[in-house]
């Protein structure tokens, strides 16, 4: 059963630029609390801070705001966690206009990393890991079936409350809204990661000249 929040992960394990730390940190940001994570190295540290950046951006960009609006007003507040995962298809499906390796084999590279990796991390990425390993999230976002599955477990999480099964009409029905939108949309991302990025790696640096 798909029984975890398989949002945008994709896309945060892509604007990791392959530094395994920065990764680390980016895909279990959403199971940290607060500023619990200073036991993790700089690099992760760093990871954490991105992925909150980046949630952040997100929600307050007017194509992702657009897109929710797309949306039937039946999803309420869950709006924002249909355009994650609508998002990290559109990703998934376009991939080769952002990575030069192919996605099977990305995606297999990044279950085989996290599946070494999981003794080592919170116990909510480690459940999450064997879920994404187990069914192949990643790979499978590409496909409309791969999505359904997830959108009927988001469903099955919320109790029915979220109706986020019914989700995979909206995707069907709009889909070159909404594959417009993720270009867009992703665009922007990428810069604002780069330079975010930048920023959290310069800042230990600045710090270190200022105490001497």
């Amino acid at each position: 059963m798909y029984t975890f929040t398989f949002m945008n992960f994709l896309a945060h394990l892509y604007l990791s630029q392959n530094n395994s730390n920065i990764l680390i940190g980016n895909f279990i940001a959403d199971h940290i609390k607060g500023n619990n994570f200073s036991h993790f190295s700089e690099e992760i540290q760093q990871g954490i801070l991105l992925h909150r950046e980046i949630d952040t951006y997100t929600d307050a960009h007017e194509v992702v705001r657009k897109s929710k609006r797309r949306l039937h007003e039946r999803y309420r507040h869950y709006d924002g966690v249909i355009i994650d995962i609508f998002f990290d298809h559109y990703l998934a499906k376009n991939w080769s206009t952002y990575s030069a390796i192919p996605f099977e084999n990305y995606t297999k590279a990044i279950n085989t990393f996290f599946a070494k990796k999981a003794p080592e991390l919170p116990e909510k990425s480690q459940q999450f890991i064997h879920y994404m390993i187990e069914y192949n999230i990643l790979f499978n976002y590409q496909y409309i079936d791969g999505i359904e599955k997830v959108l009927n477990g988001m469903n099955r999480r919320t109790k029915g409350k979220s109706q986020m099964h019914l989700a995979i009409g909206d995707l069907k029905e709009l889909d070159a809204q909404f594959d417009t939108d993720f270009k867009l949309f992703f665009q922007d991302l990428r810069i604002f990661t780069q330079q975010k990025l930048e920023a959290l790696q310069s800042l230990p640096k600045k710090l270190e000249i200022q105490n001497k």
